[in-house]
């Protein structure tokens, strides 16, 4: 594992511009989508949505504030649950990133097909996901500035659609939209028309967590500014969209040209030109969302593999301090199924939306486990057990319309998401494994001992260098209760069998004869672990943290701390990634 490269952090206009490439493509598909299912009623589902994910904004702000390190939802869960739970959400994310990539890509080729009618859809999905691979090895810094021009071209278009389309209904006033009023309302009656226009407007939103998956890479202070900017063209610019077009077109038309609905509305309001100008930011958005995907996938497959998740040769980085490997693997797996599938994506949508629909879930029962567990965790800013509770309900609610809609999403979300948590659960419990397999070894293969005895001592070894990982805990005052939850932890969550307990005083200060025992007692009790207790002179601060890392050989997230108190003189995200334990 290299060193990380110190690297330009993000300011607001790039983050933002990263993460809302994909929310704000949203527009382009979510408003027909919303009147396929609510009909006339599809603006309103859609500022619904805007409501939930307001409340999102405060849960989001909570959890990545207290602990500001990539990942999203699996760093929420890891910090306060266990590695399986946490890699659980991981499992979804990488899920979410992955049909995000390749649907956002192919439909990207698809409106480039209108343009240019001789293109071949597929080679050119592959040609635009290679294009951003190679975008995101060269380094995030560049690709923000590809993401800014994307973004500030989608906005200006959007405005300049609203706009004249806003002429259009002074010059011919809301005839359209009150015939669209006076048709029958979907599914029977408002409440259902509703829930489902919801449900399928919540995928409105995928993005909003893209954030939180390379909040590292971002300046202090710019991560909340991206979740109110995505908020606000969310709820500003899908409701509008949604309502324009019901006022300048009759819904059977907004339905049976749903996949390029603001293209028709832009020929509709001013001519070919502003469908032509909408068919061209189609294009570049969907392009920033696939953009999204790789920033965001980067992000989080390094931090799960510094946890060792993942292989560690993920990690390898190039002259500009990026984790190429990760891209090229993603890159690899998009044009996989993308080949597989054959272009035809449609069974990817029931991926999509079930994935990013958990992980939001998930999200949410993060920020509960913190404000349980990690009580005493400082933060910016807290969300209120009443708007948590009702963000999650809603969210359940969105996926549980999104699996009455669509029955055969849940079999295909199956299909992709069994080898990928399988894939996890085999890393995670590779020891256990490995051990079976000595098992095995030793009853089929006993005739043949000398083939036995090498196999036994080369996976022997495996398992060695797993083990041999020393793990360290800080700790001054802790009592015997505290310290046996560190040890549970440790041996139900990490694969080790080396630990150093260090206390770190002020000169006159050193442990209590009663602490001393504590720590014998807990050394008999595990005797898998070997527990080494260290005494040091000095203060606590990142700097020592540092020093005792690279005297120890160490990584410094293979460290740990109890949960701080709102008297602890440093952030979170100062301590070079130090784990919290209790």
């Amino acid at each position: 594992m290299e060193p990380r490269k110190i690297r330009a952090k993000l300011g607001e206009l790039a983050s933002t511009s990263i993460s809302g490439n994909d929310i704000s493509s949203s527009c382009l598909y979510v408003s027909a989508l919303a009147v396929l299912h609510a009909g006339q009623y599809a603006w309103i589902s859609l500022l619904i949505v805007g409501v939930v994910l307001f409340l999102f904004r405060k849960i989001y702000g909570e959890v990545v504030g207290a602990l500001p390190m990539n990942g999203g939802a699996y760093n929420a869960l890891l910090n306060t649950t266990s590695k399986g739970m946490a890699s659980l959400a991981a499992s979804l994310t990488l899920l979410s990133y992955m049909a995000t990539a390749v649907i956002s890509a192919n439909e990207a080729m698809a409106y480039l097909k209108n343009i240019v009618p001789q293109l071949p859809v597929i080679l050119a999905t592959i040609g635009l996901l290679a294009l951003f691979m190679g975008l995101v090895i060269i380094g995030i810094g560049e690709s923000s500035k590809v993401a800014i021009a994307i973004f500030i071209f989608h906005l200006a278009s959007l405005v300049l659609l609203s706009s004249f389309a806003g002429i259009y209904l002074f010059e011919h006033g809301l005839d359209v939209f009150a015939d669209n009023n006076a048709l029958p309302v979907k599914h029977g009656a408002l409440p259902m028309a509703l829930f489902f226009g919801f449900s399928a407007a919540m995928l409105g939103i995928s993005g909003f967590e893209s954030s939180a998956n390379f909040v590292e890479e971002q300046k202090k202070g710019v991560f909340p500014k991206t979740l109110r900017n995505m908020w606000v063209v969310v709820t500003i610019f899908n409701p509008l969209i949604a309502f324009l077009a019901l006022a300048v077109l009759p819904i059977s038309d907004i339905e049976s040209n749903s996949e390029a609905l603001l293209s028709i509305m832009g020929n509709q309001v001013s001519g070919s030109w502003l469908s032509f100008l909408v068919s061209v930011d189609a294009v570049l958005v969907l392009s920033g969302a696939v953009l999204t995907s790789f920033v965001g996938v980067s992000g989080l497959v390094e931090r799960i593999t510094l946890d060792r998740i993942l292989p560690p040769f993920l990690l390898k980085r190039n002259k500009n301090g990026s984790t190429y490997r990760i891209a090229i693997v993603f890159f690899m797996l998009c044009v996989s199924i993308l080949l597989i599938t054959e272009g035809d994506l449609e069974a990817l949508a029931g991926v999509y939306t079930i994935a990013f629909l958990s992980v939001m879930a998930l999200f949410g029962i993060g920020n509960i486990l913190l404000k349980v567990r990690r009580k005493n965790l400082p933060r910016p800013e807290r969300s209120g057990w009443l708007s948590l509770l009702v963000a999650i309900a809603a969210v359940i609610t969105a996926l549980v319309g999104n699996i009455l809609l669509n029955p055969d999403y849940l079999v295909v979300f199956m299909e992709y998401f069994v080898p990928t948590i399988a894939l996890v659960l085999v890393m995670l419990n590779r020891t256990a494994l490995l051990k079976l397999l000595l098992r095995l070894i030793r009853y089929f293969l006993d005739p043949i001992n000398r083939f036995l005895v090498k196999s036994y001592r080369g996976i022997n070894r495996v398992i060695d260098h797993i083990n041999d990982q020393e793990f360290v805990y800080f700790t001054k005052k802790d009592d015997v209760a505290a310290l046996n939850k560190v040890l549970l932890y440790i041996r139900n969550n990490e694969h080790t069998r080396k630990l150093k307990i260090v206390s770190i005083f002020p000169e006159g200060e050193q442990a209590t004869d009663s602490f001393i025992s504590d720590l014998k007692v807990l050394d008999r009790e595990y005797p898998e672990i070997k527990i080494e207790y260290i005494q040091l002179k000095g203060e606590f601060t990142p700097k020592k943290i540092k020093e005792l890392s690279e005297k120890w050989n160490i990584p410094i997230n293979f460290m740990f701390i109890g949960s701080p108190s709102d008297k602890f003189p440093y952030p979170l995200q100062e301590l070079g990634g130090v784990r919290l334990i209790i």
